[in-house]
């Protein structure tokens, strides 16, 4: 079995277009990214795939590059395009926008698609305003680490400790946050992107839900490294803030 790194890499994006080709540290995001990619032990290739020729060019000088079609409505359908193009195995998909990636991350998402039909990683949640935030996704899992629900809510909810403070209820319960980065096993991300978007994918906005919606078991890393994505000009000033305190 070999295990191809797909990047998903568009240069639209409502809240901040063109953000993969803006410079991190002298060099464009999306190059941290290929370069983390390159790092990891269990990817056998790295593809950038993309519909626009400058994030291409950009791109083709560190790894392999795959144009795609312009009305994908996910990152998601734009690596189906690829596997299916290409006729690959097993799929990583990482953000193009996550820096912060580390390449043991990575590596432990990878490990789990030999024997699972998707696999995703979560770290602990440290901070309150993390617990808070919509946009910090939530995870729960079973005793199989597989992932049992997806919410933007903090989950579970503690009834014994419904009145304490958040620190607290972080000390009690090992609250996860969702990393976005998903193996694939060829099969079961062919099947995904032909299922029709669920009930519970609509309420939250999040896709992996059509997996679950649909009997795709997703098994959960759990990580130490938690990333970072850059969704907006302010994301970015926090990484490079973070970046300037551990320099």
């Amino acid at each position: 079995m070999t295990i191809t790194g797909i990047i998903p890499a568009r240069y639209s994006s409502s809240r901040f277009p063109g953000k993969l080709l803006v410079q991190l540290e002298g060099k464009p995001i999306l190059q941290h990214v290929i370069e983390k990619c390159l790092l990891s032990k269990m990817l056998d290739d790295v593809i950038v795939a993309t519909d626009d020729p400058r994030i291409a060019e950009m791109a083709k000088a560190f790894c392999r590059v795959e144009m795609t079609h312009t009305d994908h409505q996910s990152g998601t359908d734009r690596i189906a395009e690829v596997t299916q193009r290409c006729n690959l195995d097993s799929i990583v998909n990482i953000q193009g926008d996550e820096p912060m990636i580390e390449p043991d991350v990575i590596d432990q998402v990878a490990a789990l698609i030999d024997k699972n039909e998707m696999s995703t990683a979560a770290a602990p949640i440290k901070l309150p305003e993390n617990w808070k935030s919509p946009n910090t996704v939530k995870v729960v899992i079973n005793s199989s680490n597989k992932a049992l629900y997806f919410s933007r809510y903090p989950i579970p909810f503690l009834r014994d400790y419904a009145d304490s403070p958040i620190t607290e209820q972080l000390k009690t319960f090992p609250y996860l946050k969702h990393i976005g980065i998903y193996g694939y096993q060829k099969d079961a991300l062919i099947k995904l992107v032909n299922y029709p978007v669920s009930p519970l994918e609509k309420a939250e906005k999040l896709e992996q839900l059509r997996a679950l919606d649909n009997g795709i078991s997703i098994v959960v890393a759990v990580v130490k490294h938690d990333s970072i994505g850059i969704d907006t000009p302010e994301d970015l000033e926090k990484i490079k803030e973070k970046l300037k305190k551990e320099s």
